[in-house]
Formats: C-alpha cells, structure tokens, sequence
C-alpha cells in the first residue's frame, strides 16, 4: 500500500478544473468550499458527483438541504477560489459578493465564472475522509466563454481554448 504523499504527489500531475459548491441549509448563513473533484456521471438521468471533506461544514449542509450548486470558475476568478478554500472559522467567504439564488434550488450562484449547476442530491457514499455525493442535475447554465481556471501542480494556472 503505498503512502498519502505518494498519491498526492501522484494527482498534482492531474490538472482538475475548479469549481466553488454552495448550500442554502435551512437555517443559518449560506455556505460554500473550493472543489476540484467535480465528474459527469451520467447524461440521462443528468448526474454529477462531487467529493467534500467530512469535517466540512459544507458535509452536512449538503446532507440537510439535499441540494447544492456548482459553480465553475473562470481564469480570472482565482481570487474567488482561494475565498473559498480553508476558510477559518467565524469569516463568511459571501460577504460583498453578489450572489443570486438559483431558480431550481435556492442554492447560492457565484457571479460569472463558466457556468453552473444546479443538483438534487440523490445517493451519498463514504469514501475514506470525504463523502461521494451524487447529484441530478436540475439546471445547468453557462456563461461567455471564457479561459478556464485549472490547478496542476499544486499551482493554478489559465487554460485557454
């Protein structure tokens, strides 16, 4: 069995789009994480899957909502995607972000970026520290096109077209 730096040093050669998930629970302030695990599963039924940390905040509002958003993000949105990324506890990564519910959901829509998704979650699966949600996706939407913001190499970098 080979070593977790093993493997991490194994999938920072993997370049993965980035992507910012958002919540609306029931009670309480929305929340959202960076990700970059973010896979088509299916076209018909439309299913998506994303992995989040057990220790997450973001798990369980997941889990209580039973809906979430996908937000692509674009080149220029780095600073977004670090907002998003080990936040520390008490700082709301939305404050003087100008966010608008999503139509299917309610779940939080960043501005900009490449697009969207909007999910039903519909099965969830351990896997080790994270959780394996699969989503249906409800609306999807994207945005001009634009260069793509990526992560290889445990840098971000711009992928253009």
């Amino acid at each position: 069995m080979g070593e977790a730096s093993d493997l991490r040093g194994v999938m920072r050669r993997f370049a993965t789009g980035i992507t910012v998930v958002t919540a609306r629970p029931a009670a309480g302030p929305p929340l959202g994480v960076t990700v970059n695990s973010l896979t088509s599963v299916s076209l018909e039924p439309p299913l998506v899957l994303i992995c989040i940390a057990n220790y997450l905040r973001m798990h369980a509002a997941i889990h209580n909502a039973g809906h979430y958003a996908v937000n692509l993000l674009d080149a220029g949105q780095e600073p977004l995607s670090r907002r998003f990324a080990g936040q520390p506890a008490g700082r709301d990564p939305f404050a003087g972000l100008k966010v608008a519910p999503g139509p299917a959901t309610g779940a939080p829509l960043l501005p900009a970026g490449l697009g969207h998704l909007e999910c039903r979650l519909v099965a969830s699966y351990p896997g080790g520290d994270h959780t394996i949600f699969l989503g249906e996706v409800l609306a999807a939407a994207t945005s001009a096109e634009q260069p793509a913001l990526v992560y290889y190499l445990s840098r971000y970098h711009e992928l253009r077209t």
